[in-house]
Order: C-alpha cells, then structure tokens, then sequence
C-alpha cells in the first residue's frame, strides 16, 4: 500500500491563527502484529497516538521544494497501538503557510494546513486493515493558539473540550509525495541553565552558556490559567541588558497557560528558535535555575571530525564552527536561526561545504537539499539565491549572483569527492551544465560573465565603501573568476560520470584568456583587493602567480596582518597563501586576535560563528541592527584550511571518498601540538604532530583499505592501513 491510497484533508473552516487538530478513534479487532504509519502535512505536524507522541521528528516533514516534493515519513507504531485508539495530529503552518522573510509572506505554498497519512494494521491472521485520511475525520480548533516560526508559540494546556467537525477534503495534488530523502531533525542534545541573571534593566533572564537552535524547555507550576513567557536573545547589549533588535521583526516569543495540575514541562511543539539567552516575561512561583533546560534541534548527522591544537583559542573556534553548523542545519543549510530569514541561502552553504562534509556526515542532507535546488532552477539555468525559494512566489526570477548561484556545482562535486557519490553528480549534472550555460550565455560574450545581473559581490568585505554591504572587490570579476572555477568542476564531474566534456574544455581556456585580458595586466590585477587576488590564485587565473601572490602577501601586511576579505575571499584566503609557500602567514592570520581575525569573535566570548567580523565591538557596541546575525557558519568554513594544512589531510580526486588520501601537515612553531581525524566508511584517519627539542615529531593512522601518500620534512611516503610516526628536524 502506499500513502497515495489516502487523502489529503484540511480544516472545515477558518480558524485563523488557531493550529487545527484532526483526528481518527479506531478499535484494533484482533491482535496485531504490526501497525505502520505513513504520514505527512502541508505545514509542519506533531502526531500522537492514544496521547503519545509518534516519532520524534521536530519539525516534521521539513521543507522541500513543496509546489513540487513534500517528504512523507514512516513510524512504525505497533508497540503504541491498543484496542481502542485515538490518533490526532496537529498541523502548525510551518514553512508553507508561516509568515518567511523579511517581506512577511503568508501562505507561500498553501492556503490551508492540510494532512494526509495512511496507517495499515496487520493482524497475526496476517489480515490487514488500512485506515487514510478523508472526510470522516474529524477536526478541531487545538491548544496551540499560534505558531509561527519567526514569532513563536502560544499553548494552552488546560483541558480542552474540543468543537469537533468533519474534515474537508483537500485540492492538494498527490503527485508531490515522496518518500522521506533527508535526514530527520530531532533533539540532538540539551544544554542547561548556567546562570539566572538580573539585567540593570531589572529583567530576569536565563542564560543557556551557549548559542543554540531549538527551544527552552521550562518546567513550571502554578494555578490554572497562570501564565509563562518567555523572549529569546542571542546577545545581551553594552549594558548587560536583553537585546533583540538583530532579530528584526521576528518576534521569537513564547506564551504557555498553565493547567494548574501542579508542576508541568512546557515547549514548543511546531516552532524553533536560534538563542542563548530566554527573558522571562512572565513566570509563576520561585525562578530555580534547574528548572530550565533547551533541546538543540538540528538534523540527525553524524559528527566525523574533529581537530585539537596547544591553542585554547583555535579549540574554540572550532567548537564554534560545530555549533554553527549543528544550529544551521535543521533540515536545510540555513544563514541563521534567528531573525526573519532562516534560509537555504546558496553562497554560505558553497563555501562551507567541504569543512561540512569533513565536521559531520552531510551526504544525505545535502542531496536531499540539491535536488531541490535543480528543482528550483530556472528554465533559462539561473539558479535561486535561496534553496527552498519562497521569492519565487513573489515573482522573483532574477539570478542568484555569482559565489551564490555556483553552489549547483560546486556543492555536488564536494559530495562527490568526501563520500565517493557518483549518483549526485548524475543526479545534477543538468543542473550544473544549465548554470554553466547561463552563465555562457549572459553578457556580451560567452568568455566572460559580465551582465549586470544581481550581484552580492565580496559580501559583508571589510573594504566595503562606508554604508555598503558589498566589499570593494569589482563584482564582474568576481563573477568571470566563478564562471572559469565553476566550469572546470563541471568539466571534472562530467570525466567522471564518462561524458565528453571537449567542448567544456575548450570553453575552459577561452575563459581563463579573457579573464587573463580583462583583469590582469602586465602582471598585476587591476583591482587591487585582497579578495581578488585570493580567487585569482585559488582558481588558477593566473600565468604568473608569484607576483599575484606577492602582492597579496603585500595586501595583508599593508592592513597589518589582518584580512579584509568578506563572505567570497575569505574561505580561501588561507589556502591561496598554502599554495604558494605562505603558510606562515596563513597562520598568522589564523592566530591574529585582533579585529578582524577569526579569533576577534572568540575574544568576545562567542560560542559560535558571526556573521561579521565585528558583530560586538570591542566596547560592546553592535555593528548593525539589521545584518548582524550571532550564528553564521559561513566564515567557518577555514575549518578545511585546519583539516587540510594544518593537520594535512586532504582527498585524492582519482580515488574520491578518502580511498586514497595525501597526508601532508605543515606544523608551525607557534603551536606546540595539532592532532585531528575524520571518519571514512574505511574507518577513522588521523593525522597529529608535536615540535619539541628543535623537531616536528608526526603521527598517523590510516584505515586498511586506504592507500595514503604521507609528506613529511620534504619526503615522500607511500603507505596502506597502519600506525606511522617520523621524526623530522626544524
């Protein structure tokens, strides 16, 4: 049987912000052997069964492409089932009716919060009974009075004495169902209370220790009707008081009635937050810190990798970088969790990618998220900032930009090289080769991309002019540099998937020579930035890249050893440097302290990644209300400069999926010890070294099965699976 045998079914009217409940009483008439559950929503659901949760997917059925795939997940319920039950299921707006971005739009994907699910009993006779959704179920105003993902959650959890109708059968098309394809998101872990603090402003306000996603769950008592409320913060301001302008309109509170029925846990049921702090705005009784704990809700990935150094600051800036991915990964890469956004934006989600796929195992949720992303794909090969879309409900079908829109390539050949997945590169190779094409096609020539479509440029770059997001970098470079690195994946990922790609080659070299013409002359680049100049070496532009890189090294000095690069130039700012004999300064800026540096936000107290440099100021102040999000991974993608340099581990492209790998490490003095690992489908790589007494002292283990080319003091080591240690002097 399959879920298509049921129906889809909405509420009998209006109910406006209410989240209707629909329910099915059934008796079980024989003793049954087993009982499946195949269910899913327009909106986002939470099911119980006889008054029990069913599954523990937060979130359920996470966001897709939903005009065109809506996931439906399975439970297997037989151990819940009794011989008379009750299944209800609430239907919260979530992303396909909830209020998204900062334009506040409603009902993007739906008007109505529609269900439908199928549940087949199987009886020890081995007879079946199937029970589906349709208009003889029932539906209800519910307890849950709002929820919306950017405003939070209103629930009344007195007894309720419902007004039950017949369901409506529902106009929504069966063809969009699909099986579940990305990971589940669940309640990955908890944190608890680290402070009860009083603001000067005389608010009572719970730190959590640590910036999250998910929500706080508070345990409270008091009489029926009593009341606990409760706002979110990521940051408290100068002063030591509650600050939530960064969360521009998102109103990201919470309001539960109590019952009265004596100490009672309160949370969420269909909404999430991104905080580290909660106010309470309402709270009956005594405010016990052990009274308040939060779920981190994220998808159910594995954690692969990990990196330790002598540096207490580095450990934290990784920890950092795992928070932000973790927090940014509920369902969906995200930009942030916080404010009115939460989106799938495609620029942060390219340049992270491979310290993602190196951190956790990311295979199936960034399937998952690409073949969203071809659906969303324009006819004419242009791609969508944002992955799910919900602009194009606006009538936004303008191009994503440059560094944004190349995460159609980019991304699927990353997978491809961490796991091996030769089926994600023929799953989007039309994909890739439709942004190619656009790209080709765009402007006056096919050499270079240089129309004038939107652009974010080298975005949230220190060199912005005053009152710009946008560093100074030319964006039409930018964009020709893209086009040339995007379309030498493609040619890569094409060879391998057995194409012939000699039309792709020769586009190849006709690019690099435009480019060449265009931006460099007699040797030097004719914009003169930082950025620039990182991706003109880190995509190979350059004939000569001793005097690109020379004046890159001249760049950083000039600004005193600092970077001024933004969301485009820094993931590869370190390796430009690497590659070209500069490690030593890659670690100088590695371990500058000072803004802005990657350990400026660690200095500050973060506990995860900004989106901008100087998010707090060193006085405290803010640097914006409006982009200034606490919880950005994107510069965390120096996380596969730390894995790939520093502790030297690195994929071979002809033996993908660490079949084979080249251990190369490039310790510096300025650390005493680094060690790190990844876990393979081989088993677990590491790579660690220690200086003392005048020498680099090296220790790896590689997995049987693995074939490993170790590069030490200048010498070549070709090695299988074993436990390997040299001595080299400094």
């Amino acid at each position: 049987m399959s879920i298509k045998q049921a129906n889809w079914i909405k509420p009998p009217q209006n109910w406006g912000e209410v989240v209707p409940v629909f329910q099915k009483t059934f008796t079980a008439q024989k003793t049954v052997k087993n009982a499946i559950l195949n269910i899913t929503a327009m909106g986002v659901y939470e099911a119980e069964l006889n008054g029990v949760r069913v599954g523990d997917f937060v979130m359920a059925p996470g966001w897709t492409e939903y005009n065109t795939r809506v996931q439906y997940q399975t439970y297997d319920i037989t151990a819940m089932l009794q011989k008379d039950n009750t299944l209800q299921v609430h239907v919260g707006t979530g992303w396909a009716r909830g209020r998204l971005t900062w334009f506040s739009m409603r009902n993007v994907y739906a008007t109505e919060s529609s269900l439908i699910a199928e549940l087949v009993i199987t009886y020890d006779d081995d007879s079946c009974e199937t029970i589906v959704t349709d208009t003889s179920w029932q539906c209800a105003r519910g307890p849950v009075w709002l929820s919306e993902l950017y405003d939070g959650e209103t629930f009344d959890s007195r007894k309720q004495s419902p007004r039950w109708k017949n369901a409506l059968a529902s106009e929504l098309s069966k063809d969009i169902l699909i099986p579940q394809e990305g990971e589940i998101v669940r309640e990955m872990e908890y944190v608890y209370a680290k402070e009860v603090i009083t603001t000067p402003k005389g608010e009572t306000v719970i730190d959590f220790g640590q910036n999250i996603t998910g929500y706080a769950i508070i345990t409270a008592s008091g009489e029926a009707g009593e009341e606990v409320r409760i706002s979110h913060a990521e940051i408290l301001d100068s002063d030591g008081n509650f600050y939530t302008e960064n969360y521009r309109s998102a109103k990201a509170a919470c309001r539960y009635i109590l019952n009265g029925e004596g100490p009672q846990e309160v949370k969420p049921k269909l909404c999430f937050q991104g905080f580290r702090y909660i106010r309470l705005d309402a709270y009956p009784g005594e405010i016990r810190k052990e009274n308040f704990k939060a779920a981190v809700v994220y998808s159910n990935m594995k954690r692969t990798g990990n990196i330790d150094c002598s540096d207490p600051l580095i450990n934290k800036l990784f920890q950092n970088i795992l928070w932000s991915q973790k927090d940014n990964f509920l369902d969906i890469p995200t930009d942030c969790p916080q404010r009115d956004e939460r989106l799938g934006w495609t620029g942060d989600a390219q340049v992270f990618v491979r310290a993602a796929s190196y951190n956790f195992d990311i295979q199936k949720f960034f399937k998952k998220w690409l073949k969203d992303l071809a659906i969303a794909q324009f006819e004419d090969g242009s791609v969508p900032p944002v992955i799910p879309n919900p602009m194009d409900a606006m009538g936004d079908d303008g191009v994503g930009g440059t560094a944004w829109s190349d995460a159609s390539v980019i991304c699927p050949w990353q997978i491809y090289l961490t796991y091996n997945d030769k089926e994600v590169l023929s799953d989007q190779f039309e994909s890739m080769k439709g942004w190619i094409e656009f790209m080709r096609r765009e402007g006056d020539c096919e050499e270079l991309w240089n129309a004038t479509n939107m652009q974010f440029g080298d975005w949230l770059g220190m060199d912005a002019p005053y009152g710009s997001y946008t560093g100074s970098t030319d964006e039409l470079l930018i964009a020709s540099a893209y086009y040339a690195y995007s379309t030498s994946l493609f040619i890569k990922a094409g060879k391998v998937l057995g194409k012939d790609m000699s039309e792709y080659e020769a586009l190849y070299t006709r690019i690099v020579k435009a480019y060449q013409d265009k931006y460099i002359k007699n040797g030097k680049l004719v914009c003169d930035t930082q950025t620039a100049h990182v991706i003109t070496l880190y995509f190979g532009l350059a004939d000569d890249n001793k005097a690109i890189c020379d004046r890159l090294v001249e760049l950083i000095h000039e600004s005193g050893d600092h970077l001024t690069t933004g969301f485009v130039g820094t993931p590869y700012l370190l390796h430009a440097l690497s590659q070209n004999g500069h490690t030593d300064l890659a670690y100088t800026l590695l371990l500058q302290r000072s803004f802005p540096s990657w350990l400026f936000s660690v200095v500050q107290g973060a506990t995860t990644m900004w989106e901008h440099w100087d998010g707090i100021r060193e006085d405290g102040s803010v640097w914006s209300k409006d982009m200034n999000s606490y919880n950005h991974y994107a510069y965390g993608a120096v996380a596969d400069w730390m894995y790939g340099v520093m502790l030297g581990i690195n994929t071979v492209e002809e033996a993908p999926g660490f079949e084979q790998v080249i251990i190369a490490p490039v310790p510096d003095a300025r650390l005493s010890y680094a060690n790190g690992s990844i876990d393979t489908k081989f088993g677990t790589i590491k790579s660690g070294w220690t200086i003392h007494s005048g020498s680099a002292h090296y220790s790896f283990d590689i997995p049987c099965g693995v074939k490993a080319t170790i590069i030490v003091g200048g010498d070549t080591h070709e090695v299988d699976g074993g436990h390997y240690e040299y001595v080299v002097a400094l």
